[in-house]
């Protein structure tokens, strides 16, 4: 004990407080602001952002006090380095893939460790004062040991309002705890299939008996599920009065016209007498897809272990009444498991574009494969970061998807090629069409910036180049010019109105402006009565499309969506946290008139309403509620 003190006094003393400062505003900056004020914003910056980009700070303010300002002997300084080192390499692979992948590879460099590490590193010193030289460093690598490996009991179930969801390691998935389900409910329910080597480039043919369909290049096909009664028999799956499918009240991604618009309802504003009555709330595998409704069928896409499933639900009951199978699964880390698109009905087929590229052609009634291609294979296209995203756009007698940057489309009957465009940089956006100067067109951001081909064809018709790798939607002026919207490293950008004019078989691109007003990242604007209204991060914004100035800014409602009720000047947002609001769509002020809970947890999905029922879902569960009407 004697000789243990001594070495301990003999040591010329850390120089601490520096050290203990900078973790102390470590902890105040890192997780007690964001605990206690959440939605606050300093200089235009959210209280979340602040919390990981201080945290980073102050964890190498600790390096650097370490390094230069300690007094710690050099040789210790130097080992504490190369064991912190040593610790990071050796214990990321023990981690969870959703913390290895997450933040594109970079979670656990820049989000996780320097947080914890230089925390129990600052403890370390703090508290081995009155130890051995030994035992000091024996301490030393335990601490650097736990900073790090505290981060192999964790997971991510993504990105939240910029903050990473984290969850035990062993904590089940909403996903695993529906497959529990199932197989709870259903104990002499097969296996899933085992995913293909390969998916065939060759439409697959429909089979009349529903078993896997047998092709070459193909290890397994795609199986349907007759998940109730009534879709057992083709003639049972639709009410006779749907059977003509010579209409769909909302035929895919964001309505009739791609715009988020709804015209010819109103519904009462006064939730607080008249909230939205719950009609039904069932739980459903992951996936950032939106609904397609006709009649009294709605359908949309999901994950369910290792099968990409299209599924077709009551709109009534929330029901299923059919599910088509699909062995292949993607996931990343940041935005989870599932596919991306959005089905799209056209008379009696729906069509699903999957997150790894399968593009099928079922039949609406059934789910009975018509044609099957893989537009990765066709395109010459590898699956993107986020999965492949676009929804299918019917154009006459062509099926048209995006694969990233790259436009494709199919023969709407047999799923054969028709055309392919340029390869151009990445996308996530879904080709959408519009007519400018009288001349049908299929627009889509990404790439150069905005790319415009014709629908039968596939030919480029122009160009304009802005930043690329646009996720959103265009938007029309009431007088047929462009809105675009662009991209920056960490969010949106911008938008910019084009004017485009047709002469000598040329077409000219003239910017209008360009504003930081509204600036759009995966959250799409709506255009109403000469302004445009959206997300400008994740607060609502409107600016006037006369000359781009911003209007009004408010409300916080993360990265959600929302859609036009045209009829009212209403917007109606579904938060990313699964709030419904009511938002008044005047250029005037912002308002909020109403607010009401309807889903749990992070929800990206469209909102769909049709007629006084309104459809959302997220990665966990799906819910209809019945919307009180004006005049009822």
């Amino acid at each position: 004990m004697t000789m243990t003190t001594h070495e301990a006094t003999s040591r010329t003393p850390l120089r601490l407080w520096p050290g203990v400062v900078a973790a102390v505003l470590l902890v105040l900056t890192r997780f007690v602001l964001p605990a206690i004020a959440p939605d606050a914003q300093f200089f235009g910056v959210d209280a979340q952002l602040i919390a990981v980009v201080s945290g980073l700070l102050f964890a190498v303010t600790i390096l650097v006090w370490w390094m230069f300002f300690s007094r710690a002997p050099w040789p210790e300084r130097l080992t504490a380095i190369g064991v912190m080192l040593v610790a990071i390499v050796a214990i990321r692979p023990l981690t969870h893939a959703s913390i290895q992948g997450g933040m594109m590879g970079m979670m656990f460099y820049i989000y996780a460790v320097p947080v914890t590490l230089s925390l129990a590193f600052v403890a370390w010193a703090v508290a081995s004062r009155p130890l051995s030289e030994g035992r000091r460093r024996a301490a030393m690598v335990a601490a650097i040991l736990i900073g790090c490996g505290v981060w192999t009991l964790a997971r991510t179930n993504g990105m939240l309002g910029g903050v990473a969801e984290l969850e035990w390691r062993w904590t089940p998935t909403a996903e695993e705890r529906l497959l529990a389900q199932e197989t709870s409910e259903d104990p002499q329910a097969a296996p899933p299939p085992p995913a293909p080597a390969a998916i065939a480039k060759a439409p697959i043919a429909a089979q009349a008996d529903h078993r896997p369909v047998a092709v070459p290049e193909v290890s397994a096909a795609a199986k349907i599920d007759t998940a109730a009664p009534a879709a057992a028999a083709p003639e049972a799956g639709l009410p006779a009065s749907e059977g003509d499918f010579t209409r769909a009240e909302w035929p895919g991604f964001r309505g009739p016209d791609r715009d988020s618009v709804v015209r010819g309802v109103s519904i009462n504003t006064d939730w607080s007498a008249a909230p939205p009555l719950e009609m039904w709330r069932r739980p459903i595998g992951p996936g950032w897809s939106s609904f397609a409704v006709r009649g009294d069928l709605l359908y949309t896409q999901e994950q369910r272990g290792d099968d990409e499933i299209v599924t077709c639900y009551r709109v009534s009951t929330g029901e299923p009444v059919w599910r088509h199978r699909d062995p292949t699964r993607f996931w990343e880390s940041n935005g989870g498991a599932g596919p991306r698109g959005t089905p799209t009905l056209h008379r009696d087929r729906v069509y699903a574009f999957g997150a790894t590229g399968v593009l099928n052609g079922l039949d609406a009634a059934t789910g009975k494969v018509v044609w099957s291609r893989n537009v990765s294979t066709d395109t010459g296209r590898k699956i993107p970061d986020w999965g492949f995203a676009s929804s299918p756009l019917v154009v006459d007698d062509v099926v048209v998807v995006a694969a990233a940057g790259t436009l494709a489309g199919y023969d709407i009957a047999t799923g054969e090629p028709r055309w392919q465009g340029p390869s151009y940089g990445g996308s996530y956006s879904s080709p959408h069409r519009v007519t400018i100067a009288g001349v049908d067109q299929i627009v889509l951001l990404g790439g150069p910036g905005a790319v415009s081909v014709a629908p039968t064809t596939g030919a480029v018709l122009w160009e304009h180049k802005w930043a690329p790798g646009a996720i959103v939607q265009p938007a029309m002026t009431a007088d047929g010019d462009v809105v675009i919207n662009a991209l920056a490293g960490a969010g949106g950008m911008g938008t910019r109105r084009l004017h485009l004019t047709q002469g000598s078989g040329e077409w000219k691109v003239e910017e209008r402006w360009t504003s930081n007003g509204l600036k759009p990242y995966f959250n799409d604007f709506v255009v109403h009565e000469g302004h445009a209204f959206g997300f400008d991060g994740n607060i609502l914004s409107s600016i006037n499309l006369e000359d781009g100035t911003r209007k009004w800014k408010g409300g916080r409602y993360g990265n959600g969506q929302l859609v036009l009720l045209a009829d009212q000047d209403l917007l109606l947002v579904l938060s990313e946290e699964g709030e419904l609001a009511l938002v008044a769509a005047t250029p005037d002020k912002f308002t909020e008139v109403a607010r009401f809970p309807a889903l749990d947890g992070k929800t990206w999905n469209h909102p769909v309403l049709v007629g006084d029922v309104l459809l959302v879902r997220n990665g966990e569960e799906m819910a209809a509620f019945r919307l009180s009407v004006v005049g009822r």
